[in-house]
């Protein structure tokens, strides 16, 4: 097996999914009573809060290189919203950073999709490092909610969800979001956070969901089992 170094704490809920799903999905190939070598480093989740891009790369790259020098022989970054630090980290280490938006791209590209509506927090929604990806290697089209529902989708997932919170509130605004994504012509919706999942459920809406912590945490296992 491979040693996989994960990049947590953002927020540290989502990183005990992730520990979690990895192990779960590999007890199916080597069974329970085996578990696959993990190392983890958790930073502040202050830090993607300031919102210092500067500051924010330079912790990633420490850390990437932290996990490389322990043995870690591939990166998992336990979140979407992080993945804005693949374009500073990747060519500055010797390992692969499992991107998460290649995770979904697979799935999608599987399922015959051809334009996902991307939810998230403002930075995910806003940024370029899923939609690139997507469009670069899948030849997908990624679409957001209307700019006015930007800012409440943030205050849910940044409020909310990355504290352990699942309101009835922040379910019914998601919901009502893949709805008009519908409308704007998605034929798929990324859940884009990791905590969304957990909020929205497949039977809660009639159009295919792409959950990414279950979708990076698959390519994960396959590394790890060099599949």
């Amino acid at each position: 097996m491979k040693t996989i170094g994960m990049i947590g704490g953002t927020s540290w809920h989502s990183t005990i999914e992730y520990y979690k799903l990895i192990n779960q999905m590999a007890s199916k190939i080597i069974g329970d009573w085996a578990n696959p070598p993990l190392i983890i480093h958790s930073i502040n989740i202050e830090l993607m809060r300031e919102q210092n891009k500067k500051k924010i790369n330079t912790k990633y790259l420490d850390t990437a290189r932290k996990l490389q020098t322990a043995g870690a022989e591939a990166i998992v970054i336990c979140a979407n919203t992080p993945h804005m630090v693949y374009d500073f980290v990747q060519p500055q280490i010797n390992i692969p950073i499992l991107h998460i938006a290649d995770a979904t791209g697979k799935e999608a590209k599987g399922l015959g999709l051809t334009k996902l509506g991307l939810l998230g927090n403002k930075p995910t929604m806003m940024g370029n490092f899923i939609p690139k990806v997507l469009k670069n290697n899948y030849d997908i089209e990624t679409i957001i909610p209307e700019e006015e529902f930007v800012p409440q989708a943030h205050e849910y997932v940044s409020k909310e969800l990355t504290q352990g919170t699942f309101s009835d509130a922040a379910k019914q605004f998601f919901i009502e979001q893949i709805e008009l994504l519908k409308e704007k012509g998605a034929d798929g919706i990324i859940l884009g956070c990791t905590e969304l999942p957990l909020l929205i459920q497949k039977g809660d809406v009639d159009i295919p969901t792409l959950a990414t912590t279950n979708l990076h945490a698959q390519i994960a296992v396959d590394f790890i089992f060099n599949k």
